[in-house]
């Protein structure tokens, strides 16, 4: 019987010299076409999160349910659920989904409005939840990342890629930014400024990426800062946003409130060191110190038990995911799997970045958690789903392109 790992997937690719679809041969297949360095440095990322997520939960008794191993044990099923989605995705292929774009981004604005009924929860002062019979929960703006990018892109790109246009024009702009507008609006409600920051992120790379006018860029970055101001002023914040703004700008400001997360991560963080307290040693892990250890601030865990070495193979890590992400962009030859693709790195990078930051004091605390890393199945799904869409635009860009 022939493993599923050598079988040879028919898959459809553009031909840009003839403008015809063709068939992958059996010295090209899909296994041979993955980008292997990125799909190894997001399961080397979400494995070492198991092991931090098990450091950070072994003792939590009040969260485990007297079982050590319950976090570490989701924590891998959710990445194995998360794997299967990005092989779904990868067999489906991008341009496939394409043509699915307008189910997926109605589901995507239902369950995000779901929250905002009965069945939303709330949790740590954000409605952005949905909660699930049999005691699970489900996060839609995890999911809306994915399909506003995928949606913009399929705008964008229409008349680009069908060789009508070289750029998008004014009005094509003004129907992908509609589209994007619903759920930021939606996810503002919830509130989940965290989310909204990241999908703000991925609009303005998808738009340069577009190749959309620079006023658009300018435009949208000045109503973004307006929008802010605006927000402040008419004191639509939640009183815990409020504190959390204000913790950021001065952590001695309440040290037992609301800036207790941001202080002891960076007690966590500082008593690691160069090669940390040891796997498992962790004074501040090991105490419950640092609230939301195994979601928001799983990053403390690595700096404390791993030091500067084990945190910076994280960031490394992360890094050559967006580097090698940035290499699919640059090869493919439509502009519908360019978008995609920047629309992703810009997820992940911001993401990072945010959650990264606010450990350290240099970011307000929004709750994101960290791609591939973070204890959570929604999140877990997002990111692998995001990873097979790379690689179904590598598997489908042209033989000619660059390795």
């Amino acid at each position: 019987m022939t493993s599923p790992a050598s079988k040879t997937f028919s898959v459809r690719r553009y031909t840009p010299d003839r403008g015809t679809w063709g068939k992958l041969t059996a010295r090209d297949s899909v296994v041979r076409r993955l980008d292997w360095i990125l799909l190894l440095s997001s399961l080397a990322l979400s494995l070492m999160g198991a092991v931090l997520v098990f450091s950070a939960t072994r003792n939590r008794t009040e969260l485990n349910h007297g079982d050590e191993y319950f976090f570490f044990l989701h924590h891998l099923l959710n990445l194995g659920i998360g794997l299967a989605m990005a092989v779904g995705t990868i067999w489906l292929g991008h341009r496939t989904l394409r043509g699915a774009i307008p189910i997926l981004y109605g589901l995507s604005v239902l369950l995000a409005l779901m929250v905002l009924t009965p069945l939303g929860a709330t949790i740590n002062g954000s409605r952005s939840w949905l909660a699930i019979p049999g005691g699970f929960s489900l996060q839609p703006a995890e999911f809306t990342k994915i399909t506003i990018a995928l949606g913009m892109a399929m705008i964008l790109a229409a008349r680009v890629d069908a060789g009508d246009r070289q750029h998008p024009d004014h009005r094509t702009v003004v129907q992908a930014l509609g589209l994007a507008a619903i759920p930021v609006g939606i996810i503002l409600l919830m509130p989940d400024l965290g989310s909204v920051m990241v999908l703000g992120a991925i609009i303005l790379a998808v738009l340069l990426s577009s190749g959309a006018s620079n006023r658009w860029i300018l435009g949208l970055l000045g109503t973004g800062v307006v929008g802010c101001v605006a927000i402040w002023q008419l004191g639509l914040l939640d009183q815990y946003q409020i504190a959390r703004f204000a913790a950021f700008a001065n952590p001695s400001l309440d040290p037992a409130g609301v800036g207790y997360n941001t202080n002891q991560a960076r007690i966590a963080i500082g008593g690691g060191g160069l090669t940390g307290s040891g796997l498992f040693h962790g004074s501040q892990t090991t105490g419950q110190f640092v609230p939301e250890q195994q979601t928001d601030f799983i990053f403390t865990v690595a700096g404390e038990e791993l030091g500067f070495l084990g945190a910076g193979l994280i960031i490394f890590l992360l890094g050559v995911v967006l580097w090698r992400a940035c290499r699919i962009a640059r090869e493919t030859s439509e502009l519908y799997g360019t978008i995609v693709a920047a629309g992703i790195i810009a997820w992940f990078s911001f993401q990072a970045f945010e959650n990264v930051g606010m450990t350290l004091g240099i970011m307000p605390v929004t709750g994101l958690p960290l791609p591939f890393v973070s204890y959570g199945g929604t999140s877990m799904f997002a990111v692998w789903i995001a990873i097979g869409l790379l690689q179904s635009i590598r598997v489908q860009r042209p033989v000619s392109a660059s390795r």
